[in-house]
């Protein structure tokens, strides 16, 4: 007999809101903070993912899915391994397979290693030179098997660590002799994608130079490769053109040796391309206002594969996001023809074909980040078959009563006429209710980028707030990715302003609507939303409390630091040098009123931990309550398993203390508040 959680309302213990007890603990949600970096599959059919783990401080571990149905995954990552790279600081594009050969980063010396994955000894052997200390970083690679080289972007910072140069390469796989690589293209500040047809003769990839971001300007080329593997002739195939601003990404060619790619020329929204060689003209595949790829923060993205199928047919599996959610469809490419697949996810990342099948990375409002094998009828028109193959938190179903669903709402913002969004998540908990006279506080919170977005996906670190009688609410601010060029563009020469004025108006909006506390008003964020929640709480007085994870506290001195990647990503987005200055809520501490808490990492390079030792010192000086963790061995974001949890709880009773009126229902012991303890 199962034990069904009360459902009516007079079943259920009346307590304080942010008091209730909840099984969703900050060990389940550190857990479960599994992330992934990628898929492909092996030459056997079977499909190979990217999982950092951090219940072993962050370490990337490539995992092989079990030769018999329903049998356990298989390491094939090495313990002295972390399949890691930090090319452009993000990474992505760690690995690669061709058959039973894979090629990956190595963290600790961001070597490239060959390993192969089907032989009786699988130990990996570098194939690049060592270089000391992470000095030479590869990223986003592909097999050319015409040449037996891999191909691949290099950042090499062995002249200038501020300005490390980025080409494109060849790394011989023939021998053992490690040689170095050859520069295939070079003389752009960045590339990516480089791309191979099926016959090694052309290769694409896309460029661009400051002071753009591969989402402000890009340029799609493609290369033609001399018998001796050299590109002797190259064509500008999108990008371009002075008259039409765009920005192509994820070119990929067919078995057909048709270039495909995505752009956003004309319409703003990122859609499908063909180009057509003969004629050195780009067309549409298929238009619509809906974002078919997401900005290039890491590499190795993939929103869409070529499907195998008989007959005239030639067909794309893809992703698009539109409103606020993604959807998955089947491409008719000959007819122009798009449908809809009905899936359970509706936030869905990267795609990758299989044998008579393909794999989406994605979640749900019910689902956490998981990889599901996806199955097709004989007219691949729909799907028969979905299954999960992995997930972030396996075990999450038995919490299923405690979920709180997002409501996506759209809200005006001080700008007549202009909207924004954000998905609101109310107080839930089958056990737990307040009284009818009190109303629950809010935490809000702005995403990080900030070209970056909130999304319709099972966060359990969400779930831990409303599980214990929080609101919370994910905001995408003018400047956030999903909703085309033209919203995201908001933020240029204005962020500082945008980004914390819809916000404000965010919690304003659900404050008037009756559903949260307007004198419980909290606001947190990591890195880029840090700098957003700070500045909210220093020239606004909207929120009472706040936490700044990682967070930018002077613009100035994060431009000063900034890698070469964002080096001049940062003046598009403020604009005038006095700007610098007065946006910067450390140069006006003294317009704090509230009480924050502050959590960095001793090793972050994009954000200095002198900017939160700067803010704290501040604070502290002018008596306002404030809290500084500092956590050795971390960078840019936290990986770490217990830091994580620490985090987690530490905000909950800082916000439970300073603002709150309730008491914890958790065994956490707070860290000293100065000025309050």
């Amino acid at each position: 007999m199962s034990m069904a959680a009360p459902a009516a309302s007079q079943d259920k213990v009346t307590a304080p809101y942010g008091s209730w007890k909840s099984p969703i603990t900050a060990d389940i949600v550190s857990g479960a903070d599994k992330r992934l970096g990628g898929t492909a599959v092996d030459g056997d059919g079977r499909l190979i993912w990217l999982e950092t783990r951090p219940t072993e401080s962050g370490r990337g571990v490539l995992v092989k899915e079990s030769e018999t149905a329903g049998g356990e995954p298989i390491d094939i990552t090495p313990k002295e391994f972390s399949v890691r790279t930090v090319a452009q600081e993000y990474g992505g594009g760690d690995f690669k397979i061709s058959g039973h050969t894979l090629l990956f980063s190595n963290y600790t010396d961001q070597r490239l290693y060959k390993q192969s994955i089907s032989s009786g000894d699988p130990s990996p052997v570098p194939i690049t030179p060592d270089y000391g200390e992470q000095a030479v970083r590869y990223a986003d690679g592909i097999f050319d098997s015409r040449f037996d080289r891999y191909v691949t972007v290099r950042e090499d910072s062995r002249e200038s660590s501020l300005n490390p140069s980025t080409t494109i390469v060849a790394i011989d796989l023939s021998d053992n002799n490690i040689q170095e690589p050859k520069v295939l293209v070079g003389g752009s500040d960045f590339y990516a994608f480089p791309r191979m047809d099926s016959k090694g003769e052309r290769i694409a990839w896309i460029e661009w130079s400051h002071p753009n971001m591969p989402w402000d300007k890009a340029e799609l080329w493609v290369g033609y490769i001399s018998e001796n593997g050299d590109i002797c002739k190259r064509i500008c195939v999108a990008g371009c053109d002075p008259t039409l601003l765009e920005s192509p990404t994820e070119p990929k060619w067919s078995s057909r040796g048709e270039l495909f790619f995505i752009t956003d020329r004309k319409s703003g929204f990122w859609n499908l391309y063909r180009w057509i060689e003969s004629s050195n003209e780009v067309v549409a595949v298929y238009a619509l206002d809906a974002e078919f790829s997401r900005p290039l923060w890491v590499f190795g993205i993939s929103s869409y594969e070529f499907l195998q199928s008989g007959g005239q047919k030639e067909l794309i599996v893809c992703s698009y996001r539109q409103n606020g959610r993604s959807y998955l469809g089947i491409l008719d490419v000959v007819n122009s023809l798009l449908s809809a697949l009905d899936i359970p996810f509706t936030d869905i990342n990267n795609i990758s074909s299989g044998i008579d099948c393909f794999y989406i990375e994605g979640a749900s409002a019910v689902h956490p980040l998981s990889l599901a094998k996806v199955t097709l009828d004989d007219h691949k028109s729909e799907a028969v078959g979905f299954k999960i193959i992995w997930s972030s938190s396996a075990d999450i179903s038995e919490y299923k009563s405690y979920f709180s669903l997002p409501e996506l709402i759209e809200f005006p913002t001080e700008v007549p006429g202009q909207n924004a969004y954000a998905y609101f998540y109310p107080p839930s908990n089958p056990i737990y209710q307040a009284s009818q006279d009190e109303k629950p506080p809010l935490l809000l919170e702005s995403h990080g980028g900030p070209t970056d977005e909130a999304h319709q996906s099972l966060n359990l670190s969400i779930q831990y707030w409303t599980s214990r009688g929080w609101a919370f609410v994910d905001v995408n601010y003018g400047g956030s990715t999903g909703y085309g060029r033209e919203f995201r563009e908001r933020l240029l020469g204005r962020w500082g302003i945008v980004d914390v004025n819809d916000c404000c108006s965010c919690a304003k909006f659900l404050v008037d609507s009756g559903k949260v506390d307007g004198k419980r008003l909290c606001a947190t964020g990591g890195s880029a939303g840090g700098f957003t929640t700070l500045a909210a709480l220093a020239f606004k007085e909207i929120f009472k409390a706040g936490a700044s994870l990682y967070g930018i506290a002077d613009l100035s001195m994060l431009r000063a630091g900034m890698p070469k990647f964002e080096s001049h990503y940062i003046d598009n987005l403020v604009g005038s040098e006095s700007a610098y200055f007065e946006r910067s809520p450390i140069n006006f501490v003294d317009k704090f009123s509230c009480p924050i808490i502050l959590f960095q990492g001793l090793e972050d390079k994009v954000v200095p931990p002198e900017q939160a030792r700067k803010i704290y010192l501040a604070l502290k000086k002018k008596g306002l309550p404030v809290a500084l963790v500092q956590y050795e061995g971390e960078q840019h974001g936290f990986r770490k398993a217990e830091n994580i949890k620490f985090t987690l709880e530490q905000q909950m009773v800082f916000f439970a203390r300073v603002v709150g009126h309730f008491e914890v229902a958790d065994q956490i012991t707070p860290i000293k508040i100065d000025n309050f303890d």
